[in-house]
């Protein structure tokens, strides 16, 4: 199993404890309407284009409404559960393309709920985490206010991104990805917090 199946049998499972009407971190979506996301991300090529291109983004939000107002709870999360279908691009690039997809909306469920702690993450997922990590810092954060150098604890540095006044970032490798991907909602410590404020009020994430 690869860290994107173990990270997807994890968000299952999270999603089923919560239920459908869980809050999420993705404003006004609850638990039911992020399970629809991810099923017509991975199974209507028709209305997938829109999660990313602007021009498309109302026929891909009618889809999704119409799945998660027409698609049982459980019957949501058994799509999920099993995986991209044969004809899905996802299902070939499972490992690369669902690896982030599937940690950061775990981590939107997980961390709308009260009581939650970052989780200790083994060296596979944290491996397949960093990977991507510095062209998606690159892609999410290219034109924030300041010069964001993004370090993990032991001073490893992962990008360095964006222009004006130096703001270093420290954080473990799935909290800076979270960070890179607009979630404020991660553990991180600011070398600027003047920096740091105008760089959470920029637009971060694709």
């Amino acid at each position: 199993m690869t860290a994107a199946q173990r990270e997807r049998a994890a968000l299952v499972a999270t999603m089923s404890d919560t239920g459908p009407d869980a809050p999420t971190l993705c404003e006004g979506w609850t638990t039911r309407d992020l399970a629809a996301h991810l099923v017509v991300r991975e199974r209507r090529l028709d209305a997938a284009p829109g999660i990313a291109i602007p021009f498309l983004a109302g026929y891909t939000d009618k889809v999704q409404r119409q799945t998660a107002s027409s698609t049982g709870w459980d019957e949501l999360v058994d799509k999920i559960a099993s995986g991209p279908p044969l004809l899905s691009p996802f299902k070939l690039f499972d490992a690369v393309a669902n690896m982030d997809e599937m940690f950061i909306h775990h981590e939107d469920v997980r961390r709308a709920q009260s009581g939650w702690e970052p989780r200790a993450l083994d060296a596979e997922t944290l491996n397949a985490l960093r990977r991507p990590l510095a062209m998606m810092a690159r892609l999410t954060m290219g034109k924030v206010p300041a010069r964001v150098t993004l370090l993990t604890p032991d001073g490893e540095k992962v990008a360095v991104v964006g222009s004006g006044p130096e703001l270093t970032v420290t954080g473990d490798i799935g909290e800076l990805t979270l960070f890179v991907a607009g979630r404020d909602e991660a553990r991180l410590t600011f070398s600027d917090a003047q920096a740091a404020q105008a760089v959470r009020s920029a637009r971060r994430g694709l």
